[in-house]
């Protein structure tokens, strides 16, 4: 089965300091700027979150629990297990 991805030649304009911190990015994970920016866009546009994340997600869009934040990673963990 022979299957072509056809790319087309695109231009943006970015804020300097993020290209630059696209390049490193990509330089880190040993690929190219093309490569990276593809990846992370292909991400964002074709990944849907799973069921439980959408029904996390639209409990901190409702605001169901507002008063309760945290500063402490422990009292957090805590709270998550006490829950179940």
């Amino acid at each position: 089965m022979d299957t072509t991805i056809v790319r087309r030649p695109t231009s943006f304009r970015l804020r300097a300091d993020l290209l630059e911190g696209l390049k490193r990015n990509a330089a880190r994970q040993n690929r190219t700027l093309n490569n990276y920016v593809e990846s992370v866009l292909l991400d964002i546009v074709y990944n849907e979150p799973n069921a439980v994340t959408k029904a996390a997600i639209e409990e901190v869009m409702s605001g169901k629990n507002p008063q309760k934040t945290y500063t402490d990673v422990d009292e957090m963990v805590n709270d998550i297990l006490n829950e179940r």
